[in-house]
């Protein structure tokens, strides 16, 4: 039985008891050994963190913005369908984004403001991003290779949304969970997600009595040897 209600629930208690390298220790005591993106993947501030369902975005690199003779309808819009994706943004979900390669940036500050507005949890993206300063300004949770001011417009489009899409080799599929912060994101399956913050809830109150029975002198044996945690 869940600890949490609702998403709202399970998500405040998240930003404040628990971290993703817990959640990741988690998932491999349940076999899912291959959650984490690439260390690359860092939030834009140190105290950023982003937990929502995933809404995964489809890119892939383009040599001109707008294609008069194509084949395909799309290579004539600017960014395909990037604003339609980004406009179906629900609450508490966080646009994560993979297919290009890393030339230009898959984010930015109107993007943010618009993912606000829609109360969305955050972007991440496999690339980097761009308007650092109104990003942070907005304080909007941010995770990318880094950032780079080079735009997307000519080199880059969105063919698709709300699909499953592989990050770094990881399976997204739309409504898993997405968890990062300073050290990580970290995929959760819908399927585990039960199971896995059940067991992150209770492994996070227990650490707090390892750590005080740390601070009162027990030795790490001890501590081990009593609560099963480390």
């Amino acid at each position: 039985m869940a600890l949490w209600k609702n998403d709202e629930e399970l998500f405040a208690i998240a930003r404040k008891e628990l971290f993703t390298a817990l959640v990741g220790d988690v998932l491999d005591k349940m076999g899912f050994l291959h959650q984490f993106l690439s260390p690359q993947i860092k939030p834009l501030r140190s105290d950023m963190v982003t937990i929502g369902r995933a809404m995964p975005v489809l890119e892939a690199d383009v040599f001109v913005e707008k294609a008069d003779e194509t084949h395909l309808p799309l290579m004539k819009k600017p960014f395909g369908i990037m604003f339609e994706a980004l406009d179906s943004l629900q609450p508490n979900e966080v646009y994560i984004c993979s297919g290009s390669s890393p030339r230009y940036a898959l984010w930015g500050g109107l993007m943010s403001t618009r993912a606000l507005k829609l109360k969305a949890a955050g972007a991440v993206v496999d690339g980097f991003s761009r308007d650092t300063p109104e990003i942070l300004r907005l304080n909007f949770p941010t995770f990318s290779m880094g950032t780079y001011a080079q735009d997307q417009g000519p080199r880059g489009k969105v063919l698709d949304y709300r699909l499953p899409i592989e990050f770094n080799g990881i399976r997204v599929n739309p409504g898993d969970i997405v968890f990062g912060d300073l050290d990580g994101v970290i995929i959760v399956p819908k399927e585990a997600e039960e199971e896995a913050f059940n067991l992150a809830i209770e492994k996070a109150r227990g650490e707090k009595l390892v750590k005080q029975a740390l601070e009162e002198g027990m030795s790490t044996v001890e501590a081990f040897a009593k609560f099963g945690i480390m």
